[in-house]
């Protein structure tokens, strides 16, 4: 089952969140809603999504989430954003 993998930026807090679903379109109206209460994303209210990439699974989602995170870097993020082929590349070559 496909699992979209998904990147918001708030202009106003210049952060980023890196986030993974079955349902993109659900998550994002939560997370401007503020659905979740103790969630990163209520310090702003402006969240756009920069990115939405899509997994072939779950697992390649999370993946792909803790190592963004991993890297805790806006260099790197806004380099995924500008060339999602990375993503691919990270995934080819993670050990199984």
């Amino acid at each position: 089952m496909l699992h979209p993998l998904y990147i918001l930026y708030s202009n106003s807090s210049e952060k980023f969140y890196i986030g993974q679903t079955t349902n993109l379109e659900e998550r994002i109206s939560k997370h401007k809603n503020h659905f979740y209460l103790n969630s990163f994303t209520k310090i702003a209210n402006d969240w756009e999504v920069v990115l939405t990439f899509i997994c072939s699974n779950k697992e390649e989602a999370i993946y792909l989430e803790s190592f963004i995170k991993r890297m805790k870097s806006k260099i790197f993020n806004n380099k995924i954003i500008a060339d999602p082929s990375i993503l691919k590349d990270i995934l080819s070559k993670r050990k199984s």
